[in-house]
């Protein structure tokens, strides 16, 4: 089965592990290509890249100020995206109350007079 193209949706652009890092070094302010650049050691031409298929799937906005451009994300694109992953949120936090539960009664039980931790 062929792999669906990385700009026919926001969940194949963000499929990339260097657009999720573009985009949460983006979502406290708006940045010039540059500073994106510098701050994640990624070279120009490849955060261009990365860059434009991120415009091209709605997830970041740019504005041209002069010959510059500024990039920051798109949080009504973004809410899509955020909403998916919030139901295995429900799920993830399931587990992890049943991991905090056994490991509780765990102590509970080492920690009774009458059954002693074991020795070490």
């Amino acid at each position: 089965m062929a792999r669906a193209a990385t700009t026919s949706d926001a969940f194949n652009a963000i499929a990339e592990p260097r657009r999720r890092e573009i985009l949460s070094y983006l979502a406290t302010q708006e940045r010039p290509v540059g500073e994106i650049v510098i701050a994640l050691k990624l070279d120009q031409p490849s955060v261009s890249k990365h860059l434009g298929v991120l415009r091209k799937v709605g997830l970041v906005r740019m504005r041209c100020e002069g010959r510059h451009k500024f990039y920051r994300t798109n949080a009504a694109a973004i809410q899509p995206l955020h909403a998916w992953a919030s139901e295995f949120e429900k799920f993830w936090q399931h587990q992890l109350l049943r991991v905090k539960e056994r490991a509780e009664a765990q102590v509970q039980r080492h920690s009774r007079p009458d059954n002693p931790a074991p020795k070490q």
